[in-house]
């Protein structure tokens, strides 16, 4: 039985389906404005991982993860460039997909964007004000009565007279509580606007949220995801919206992943101390990267340095190296009868706990140097492609550069690199040994190892 650690429910809960064999997931997306960090990373790793294990588990997966594509980060960065925001937005959300593809991210089954939402949030901003749960103010704003509704900070554990013991009163606020949040902005000289019954403006953040789960998934779904970042105050705005404006649960499980941190702080945009996903490709593969976040349990700070990525690196080396040994059986059928696959499910059933499951790979390759079953090999590949893992042919991976930049040079560097190898196998044939080892000195200290086997020689990086 899956059992995942529910947010609001602070344990970890069987996982029972609204409807059976079906799973509805909402997961909180990327505001495209900027290329994506490893903070974004993660959380499009972390998920993706999750909808594949759930579908591995026979689970039909409904997964949508937004876009905002309107904000005031928005509107400031193109004034700044002086670019329109759709170009802006447009130009980001291509990276955003390249940087996801390259990490072995699957595309969301729905992807919805805030901008093409708009009439789905005035129709639930109107329902709460007929509700009695917000307010149109004097300033053209709509605003959110957080006294309206009796659940407000469940999923936080915050009670509104802690929250209200922090906040510094606003001056001249149009708000009838300083904790009241807005849901509708009204329009500013210069920025984009939509018309609505309380005037032209924009919507607040988190109504995008409720409006696009519901329309998408339904008023009542099974699980809503995001970093942890996002559980106060967006989370729980998004359910004081739902439940307000619907009158019934709005999701069973929630889902929250843990920073990235450097240096123990949060990596954020902010603080100034991220790292892109394109900055890190261009030292890093792609899938040591995604490596490197799945070895860290999803609700686990995960902290980032060169060391943890290079440890991945050699790592994920190991697993590849006896898959590149020892060529996997063409089946791909998995035995779940199998104590070893079993011990995979027991992790990835308990609240996907990746570690574990790694943990299992590892005992795999070990197995596979040991006896060289072709049949541990191919149960070895097809349990980390549940991961999104080992999916490259072993030889060419191992034989592939470490980064984007290296990459782009790679197949001069690789023709290179046979030459060297003829020259030594020349070298043997003459019986000039000494040639021999100094060719394989001048590979290794270019950072290629050399293989002598029946075959023949085989290469890889270091």
């Amino acid at each position: 039985m899956l059992k995942i650690h529910n947010t609001i429910a602070r344990e970890k809960q069987v996982f029972v389906p609204l409807k059976p064999g079906q799973v509805r997931m909402y997961v909180c997306g990327m505001t495209v404005y900027d290329y994506c960090h490893l903070g974004h990373a993660r959380v499009m790793v972390v998920f993706d991982m999750v909808s594949r294990w759930l579908r591995a588990s026979g689970l039909a997966v409904t997964y949508v993860r937004n876009i905002t594509d309107i904000d005031d980060k928005i509107i400031k960065r193109a004034n700044e460039r002086g670019i329109t925001i759709q170009a802006l937005t447009e130009e980001f959300i291509t990276a955003m997909n390249e940087d996801a593809d390259q990490l072995g991210v699957l595309r969301p089954d729905i992807e919805p964007r805030a901008t093409t939402h708009i009439s789905a949030m005035l129709d639930m901003i109107a329902a709460l004000i007929e509700k009695g749960h917000a307010y149109a103010a004097a300033n053209g704003d709509v605003y959110y009565s957080v006294n309206s509704f009796a659940g407000y900070g469940k999923l936080s554990g915050k009670s509104l007279d802690d929250l209200r013991a922090g906040e510094r009163v606003e001056v001249d606020t149009a708000k009838q509580d300083p904790m009241d949040f807005v849901l509708w902005k009204a329009a500013k000289p210069g920025e984009p606007s939509w018309p609505s019954p309380w005037g032209a403006g924009r919507p607040g953040w988190h109504i995008e949220c409720s409006a696009m789960g519901a329309q998408h998934l339904g008023a009542h779904f099974d699980i809503h995801g995001g970093g942890q970042d996002l559980q106060f105050p967006h989370h729980e705005n998004e359910i004081a919206q739902s439940e307000g404006a619907h009158d019934c649960s709005f999701v069973n499980y929630w889902m929250h992943n843990g920073f990235v941190r450097v240096d123990d702080e949060k990596m954020s945009k902010s603080l100034g101390n991220f790292f892109t996903i394109r900055e890190v490709l261009k030292q890093y593969k792609a899938e040591v990267v995604r490596f490197f976040i799945l070895r860290a349990h999803y609700r686990s700070p995960l902290n980032y340095s060169d060391k943890h990525l290079d440890d991945a690196g050699q790592a994920l080396n190991r697993l590849y190296t006896a898959l590149k040994n020892v060529p996997a059986a063409a089946s791909t059928t998995i035995d779940w009868q199998d104590p070893v696959c079993a011990r995979f499910r027991q992790a990835m059933d308990d609240d996907f706990n990746t570690p574990e499951a790694l943990a299992v790979l590892f005992e795999l390759a070990n197995e596979v140097n040991r006896s060289k079953s072709a049949t541990a090999a191919a149960t070895l590949k097809s349990l980390a492609n549940l991961l999104g893992l080992l999916e490259a042919d072993a030889a060419r991976y191992l034989q592939q550069p470490a980064g984007a930049s290296e990459a782009q040079a790679g197949h001069a560097a690789d023709a290179q690199i046979e030459m060297l190898i003829a020259q030594r196998l020349l070298a043997k044939q003459q019986k000039n040994y000494a040639e021999a080892d100094r060719l394989r000195q001048e590979l290794l200290q270019q950072g290629v190892i050399l293989e002598d086997g029946a075959q023949g020689t085989s290469w890889r990086r270091a």
